[in-house]
């Protein structure tokens, strides 16, 4: 879209929230609507612990539930991280302009 070229970042994440604004405001069930997203992404660790799809659903299911599991724990561990460097730069006298 070439009137985005001409819009500061500042502009852009204004608009991009006013139509994430409004399509919750013009949708009825948020659940039905995100279903498909969901679906997509908890497939993605079934298709990790089982490409060749060999394993019973049960089994897959459960494995995918530990893969899912580690993901987040993972993402839980790189936030812990990025939360302690940025204490410890603020403590070092490093952290000018952050928050």
């Amino acid at each position: 879209m070439a009137a985005s070229t001409s819009l500061t970042p500042e502009q852009l994440r204004l608009r991009a929230s006013i139509a994430a604004n409004t399509l919750w405001s013009l949708t009825e069930d948020r659940a039905a609507h995100t279903a498909p997203a969901r679906q997509a992404f908890l497939g993605r660790f079934e298709r990790v612990v089982d490409p060749d799809g060999t394993l019973t659903p049960e089994e897959r299911a459960r494995r995918a539930q530990h893969a899912r599991k580690a993901y987040f724990q993972r993402l839980a561990l790189a936030s812990s991280k990025a939360r302690a460097a940025k204490a410890g730069a603020r403590r070092n006298g490093g952290g000018q302009g952050a928050a």
